[in-house]
C-alpha cells in the first residue's frame, strides 16, 4: 500500500489547496506584448517599479499566485500544492531538466524577513552539498535554488511522510524495536555529520525526519479491532535546516520545539551541539512508545517533568542559571500538591519504568536514551560515541544507508 505525503515537514502547516489566479486588473497590468496564453510568462508587466511576467503576481500575504501547469524558470512545471506555511508554499513539480523527475519546490513569500531566512537556509544546504556531494549522510538534498521575481525558491528531492505523520496516521502505534534501531542509527549518523561540519540543527523532532518511502503493509489487530500499518522501509532523511546554526554564528537564546528542548536552553545557560543530542533522546523515546516524553508548554512544569523522569536538576546548573525564578533554596520551586503537580506525578514516571520488555535490546535502547538525556551538556553522549553503543551492535554502515530493507516484522515483545 502507498501513502500520499502531506509535506507538512517542509512547511509545518496543514495542506491548503490553491484557487486559480484571478485576472489581472487592467489598471495595473500593462503588457508590452499580448501573450497567446494569459497565464504564460511570455508577456511583461510593470509592477512596483520592477518588470515582472504577466502571470507573476502575489496575493495579499506575499504568496506567489500559481496553479497546476504553470512553469517557472522554463524548468519547473507545477503539479500540485503539497503544503502551506507562514513563510510560503511547497509545490510538487516536474523538473524538466532532471528528466521529468518529481521534486518538491519550496516557494518563499515575497517578504524580506522570510527571504533572508531562506538565504540562510540555502547557505546551510550549500555547505551540506559541498561536504556530502554523494548524499551519504542522509540530509535532504537541495537540487537548486533561484530568485523568481522576489520569491526565493528551493528545489529538494521529493520525500514521503514524516516519521511523526506516519505515527499519527497509524493511531500512534509505536515503531518496533528493530525499526527504532535503524532510524536511530541513521539519525545519529546524519546529525554527527552536521556536528562535524560545525553545524547544530536546533530543531530536531519526528516531524523533521522523513521516510524516503512510506509505503506500508497492513494487518488487522483482532484484539484492538483496528488495522495496523507497518512501514516497509525505515530509510529516513533529516530535513528543515531553517534554524541550523554554524558554530561561529550568533546563537539565539531559545531554540528547538518545546517538547525536544534541552535543559540548558530552558535555563538560558547557552547551548551548542549537545542540545541536538537531547532532542534525539526525546525522539527515540517517542518512536518506541508512540507518545511525547515531555508533554508540556510551560518551563517550570517541563523542569518538574525532567526531575520526575530523570532525577534532580544538577546544583551547578541551578547556581549558574539566571532563571532563578524557577528555584528556591537551590531546588526546583514546585508544588506537588497543586493540580499541575498531580498532573506531572500521574503522567510521568522514572525513565526505566517505561520499558515495554525486559529483553536486553530494550534495556540497551534505554541506556542509550539515558546517555542522551544527561542534564549536563558536557557529560551528554557525543554522537561519535553513540554510533558505537551496544544498542547498535547489529547495525552496519551499509544497513544505515539503504543496504538492508529493514521491513521489520513487529517485535514479539510488543
Amino acid at each position: 500500500m502507498t501513502t500520499t505525503p502531506t509535506y507538512n515537514h517542509y512547511v509545518n502547516y496543514n495542506i491548503t489547496l490553491l484557487l486559480p489566479p484571478l485576472p489581472v486588473p487592467p489598471s495595473i497590468a500593462v503588457a508590452t506584448a499580448a501573450p497567446e496564453n494569459p497565464l504564460s510568462p511570455v508577456g511583461r508587466v510593470r509592477s512596483d517599479s520592477r518588470t515582472r511576467a504577466l502571470s507573476v503576481r502575489d496575493d495579499e500575504e506575499g504568496h506567489l499566485i500559481c496553479r497546476s501547469g504553470d512553469v517557472l524558470q522554463e524548468r519547473y512545471e507545477i503539479v500540485s500544492t503539497l503544503g502551506e506555511g507562514t513563510f510560503g508554499r511547497v509545490m510538487q513539480c516536474i523538473d524538466h531538466r532532471r528528466g521529468g523527475a518529481a521534486v518538491a519546490l519550496k516557494i518563499i513569500k515575497n517578504v524580506e524577513k522570510y527571504k533572508e531566512a531562506a538565504r540562510l537556509e540555502i547557505n546551510v544546504l550549500e555547505r551540506i552539498n559541498e561536504k556530502d556531494p554523494e548524499n551519504k549522510h542522509l540530509c535532504v538534498q537541495m537540487y537548486d535554488w533561484f530568485d523568481y521575481h522576489g520569491h526565493m525558491c528551493i528545489s529538494f528531492e521529493l520525500l514521503a511522510l514524516s516519521t511523526f505523520d506516519f505515527l499519527k496516521e497509524n493511531n500512534y502505534l509505536p515503531y518496533s524495536i528493530a525499526q527504532v534501531r535503524h532510524m536511530a542509527y541513521q539519525l545519529c549518523l546524519s546529525v554527527k555529520f552536521l556536528h562535524d561540519t560545525k553545524l547544530t540543527h536546533t530543531d530536531l523532532k519526528p516531524e523533521n525526519i522523513l521516510f524516503v518511502n512510506s509505503d506500508f503493509t497492513m494487518t488487522y489487530n483482532v484484539e484492538k479491532k483496528r488495522d495496523e500499518r507497518t512501514v516497509k522501509s525505515t530509510d529516513v532523511r533529516v530535513v528543515d535546516f531553517g534554524s541550523a546554526t554554524f558554530d561561529h554564528e550568533h546563537h539565539s537564546t531559545i531554540v528547538s520545539t518545546r517538547h525536544y528542548r534541552a535543559p540548558e536552553v530552558i535555563l538560558e545557560l547557552g547551548w551548542s551541539q549537545p542540545c541536538d543530542v537531547w532532542s534525539i533522546g526525546c525522539i527515540l523515546f517517542e518512536y518506541y512508545l508512540g507518545f511525547t516524553l515531555f508533554q508540556t508548554h510551560d518551563n517550570r512544569e517541563h523542569l518538574a517533568m525532567m526531575e520526575r523522569i530523570l532525577g534532580p536538576v544538577p546544583s551547578r546548573m541551578i547556581r549558574k542559571t539566571r532563571k532563578q525564578k524557577y528555584f528556591y533554596r537551590g531546588r526546583l520551586d514546585w508544588d506537588e500538591s497543586s493540580s499541575a503537580g498531580r498532573y506531572v506525578r500521574e503522567n510521568c514516571k522514572p525513565l526505566r519504568r517505561y520499558l515495554l520488555s525486559e529483553a536486553e535490546e530494550h534495556h540497551r535502547l534505554f541506556d542509550l536514551i539515558e546517555s542522551m538525556l544527561e542534564y549536563e551538556p558536557a557529560k551528554r553522549l557525543a554522537l561519535t560515541d553513540s554510533l558505537r553503543h551496544p544498542f547498535f551492535e547489529s547495525v552496519t554502515a551499509g544497513d544505515a544507508v539503504g543496504g538492508k530493507s529493514w521491513e521489520g516484522n513487529r517485535d514479539i515483545s510488543r
